[in-house]
């Protein structure tokens, strides 16, 4: 079992590293929510990338669609899914990039393995990997929440990542910024580092992620980097 920094159970040097997706590798919460904010406003119900992001961030799109019809207090229209896909589609593809910082934040730590854990769809892991040049980092090693029976806050994402990566949860260090996601990385018993570098964090987000356990906040890759130096 690896060493823990002080009182906070935090991995000294840890052995996986687990990415979220959004928000972590890909900066595409700000257009991925403002996109969802639209579609929902579509259909009666007037909705903010605020409202967007509270609600929604972080959880697979089977339970946001649950999420809406909770929000809405109505059933979706049966053409939702379509007419969401059909506006964000192309722009996602098109304008979202990668974190800043991450492609250095990965050299710095090339020893240490890593792999994804998120709630996306396989199809836009693989997209956002091959379209920044992440292949060779990551390889195969992209986890989606459509795999496993519950999405996040459930834990059930990163014990299969850790399962299928050969390590115990106990060594692993995830990087999340949703709420969600780290009600379910805290857990499966991993450390937790919220991070704070997408371009959608609002005001009062960092104390959010650690009320809801974040062992501690990284507004950047660089003091990610930091924390990790420290506890060595």
């Amino acid at each position: 079992m690896a060493e823990r920094l002080g009182k906070t159970g935090a991995p000294i040097r840890p052995r996986l590293i687990i990415f979220d997706c959004d928000g972590v590798v890909a900066d595409s919460e700000t257009l991925a929510n403002a996109l969802l904010a639209e579609s929902i406003s579509e259909i009666g119900t007037p909705t903010t990338i605020e409202d967007s992001i509270c609600l929604f961030m972080g959880k697979r799109w089977q339970d946001t669609l649950a999420g809406i019809e909770s929000w809405t207090g109505a059933p979706l229209p049966a053409d939702f899914e379509t007419r969401h896909k059909a506006r964000s589609r192309g722009r996602m593809r098109a304008e979202v990039g990668p974190i800043a910082g991450l492609t250095a934040f990965i050299a710095a730590h090339h020893a240490t393995p890593r792999c994804i854990a998120s709630s996306s769809s396989p199809e836009w892991l693989n997209h956002c990997v091959d379209a920044f040049e992440l292949r060779p980092h990551f390889g195969a090693n992209l986890f989606s929440a459509t795999a496993v029976a519950r999405g996040k806050p459930a834990p059930d994402i990163f014990l299969h990542a850790a399962d299928r990566m050969g390590h115990d949860p106990a060594d692993c260090l995830v990087l999340e910024d949703s709420i969600s996601g780290v009600l379910g990385a805290r857990a499966a018993g991993m450390t937790v580092i919220g991070f704070l570098g997408g371009s959608h964090i609002r005001p009062g987000h960092a104390a959010r992620l650690v009320e809801a356990g974040a062992h501690h906040v990284a507004a950047d890759y660089g003091e990610v980097s930091r924390l990790i130096a420290e506890a060595g």
